[in-house]
């Protein structure tokens, strides 16, 4: 049975069960964002020690790097949903016990630290989940739609949760950590609400192959498919840019004596762009094809780009930025819309923990390099290397024959999907191609049917000051909250960098600068 798209332009706001994770995502997100600027406020309040409080940042961003690929690969041989349920309520229980002990005053930095390494692991496994989950409940159609959407919730929540987070963390050091805990249970309950399921029956040949067989397959689709070949080129030179010019306009404020509130504007500015393209993308896209738009998108982000090197000592270099993360919505929604729908569903998983760590390794080395070119170089030196990193995903946005072949998918049409971003003739042994579409599957003791659709954005797609825990991200690009933290960074500084997610511009969850601590 294939699900039926609602009349209208607004009928995914109609779509109960994609509304009960998108809305739970959402308050989840907030939670986050709430620990993660409590993190390093929580440590210097009971150590006084900017090292440590960068410290946490700095594993939960080397924990969540490290389980990735094998999350991925966990993704498509469990049920979802159980181990999206599993996630939610690990870290339930961990932030309940946080809260606790900080309440009763035994809270120290090893049970913090724990704390955010256990999220961590459970954010990329559950987020991985959800990319992978969306895909069966919309239509293939509405697929760009429902990542827009992400994008937007991320985006939203960068601009209220750390401000919010704040203010709980005023009223008290615990408060934070309790309001995270009540949000994945919102989030389980959100789950368990609803009807559909998560993932495509699995058959047989599908989980009697080893976990190192099913890795090394899921990348070789990867990198094997021209549009996702393509799309992972276009987006890590691309992260790494948004990231690098982002951080490295931090740097040079902080080094010209700027102050801290005024640095805070750049965030804020960064991240309304990313809201506004986030609520524009979907009129975008219906309006132009997408690697029309990617072009363009490319071709506009140079000279804005270029554009800031006259500002880059004040606040305003952040406008032609929040342009081209302006543009970045738009970008993540066409490229990860459809990555799901030309990926057969038993390999979503793999392929996006593989995508994910390609488009945002090399963001990850973005901040090093803007701190370097800005102490050696100054703002020429950040603008013209990044600008230069931005033009190669421009080039190959114009020039990858994945790009230039790709046809959209307009209907649940199998045999259309297979044929929409694949090699040739591209099929799954004793499947339908590509789609991977309408299989049941059991789960609870029932059979239920399900849709087809895609996966959308990271939970916490791209958006500025993102929520996930540690910090920020570009598409996670951005920087994170300004706050206490940050090895040697100083109490206004630029702190521990984190990258986290890939896209093209937009902080949050996906890929991006890390805090500002």
């Amino acid at each position: 049975m294939r699900l039926l798209r609602a009349p209208g332009p607004d009928s995914l706001w109609r779509n109960r069960d994609f509304n009960l994770l998108w809305g739970s995502q959402a308050l989840s997100d907030l939670g986050s964002s709430m620990s993660s600027l409590a993190y390093p406020l929580v440590i210097l309040v009971l150590t006084h020690n900017a090292v440590l409080a960068g410290v946490v940042g700095t594993a939960a961003m080397i924990a969540k790097t490290a389980v990735r690929l094998p999350v991925g690969v966990l993704v498509d041989r469990v049920n979802r949903r159980r181990l999206m349920l599993g996630c939610d309520t690990i870290r339930l229980v961990a932030f309940a016990g946080l809260t606790v002990s900080l309440l009763l005053g035994y809270g120290n930095v090893l049970v913090i630290l724990a704390v955010a390494v256990i999220e961590s692991v459970c954010a990329a496994a559950f987020d991985t989940g959800a990319m992978s989950a969306v895909r069966n409940l919309v239509p293939l159609d509405q697929v760009p739609t429902a990542v827009a959407r992400d994008e937007a919730r991320t985006y939203a929540v960068g601009l209220v949760g750390p401000p919010i987070g704040g203010a709980v963390f005023g009223l008290g050091r615990a408060l934070p950590f309790l309001a995270d805990a009540i949000s994945y249970l919102v989030s389980l309950v959100g789950l368990l609400l609803i009807r559909r399921p998560l993932q495509e029956k699995a058959k047989p040949a599908d989980t009697d192959t080893s976990p190192l067989h099913d890795l090394l397959e899921g990348l070789r689709y990867t990198v094997t498919t021209p549009f996702l070949r393509a799309a992972m080129l276009i987006a890590a030179p691309l992260n790494f840019a948004i990231n690098g010019m982002l951080f490295g306009i931090i740097i040079l404020l902080q080094r010209n004596g700027t102050p801290p509130v005024l640095i805070g504007t750049v965030e804020t500015i960064v991240g309304i762009g990313g809201l506004i393209g986030a609520i524009a993308a979907s009129s975008l896209m219906r309006r132009f094809p997408f690697p029309a738009l990617l072009r363009g998108i490319t071709l506009i982000g140079v000279p804005l780009m270029l554009a800031a090197l006259p500002l880059a000592s004040t606040p305003l270099a952040a406008a032609p930025i929040a342009l081209v993360i302006l543009l970045g919505p738009p970008l993540n929604a066409g490229l990860f819309g459809h990555l799901a729908v030309i990926t057969p569903d038993r390999l979503l998983g793999r392929v996006n923990s593989a995508f994910m760590t390609a488009a945002m390794g090399l963001a990850a080395l973005a901040p090093v390099l803007a701190g370097a070119l800005a102490e050696q170089f100054g703002a020429t030196g950040v603008v013209l290397a990044f600008t230069a990193a931005f033009a190669v995903s421009t080039v190959v946005a114009l020039t990858a024959k994945g790009i230039r072949e790709m046809r959209p998918v307009t209907t649940n049409d199998p045999e259309q999907t297979a044929a929409a971003g694949t090699e040739p003739g591209a099929t799954e042994p004793g499947g339908t191609g590509a789609s991977g579409t309408g299989a049941s599957e059991a789960e609870s003791g029932g059979t239920e049917i399900s849709g087809t659709g895609t996966g959308g954005a990271e939970s916490g797609g791209a958006g500025t000051g993102g929520a996930e825990s540690g910090g920020a991200g570009v598409s996670e690009a951005g920087t994170g909250e300004a706050g206490a933290g940050g090895a040697g960074a100083g109490e206004s500084g630029t702190g521990g960098a984190r990258a986290d997610q890939p896209g093209a511009g937009g902080a949050g969850r996906r890929p991006g600068t890390g805090e500002a601590g």
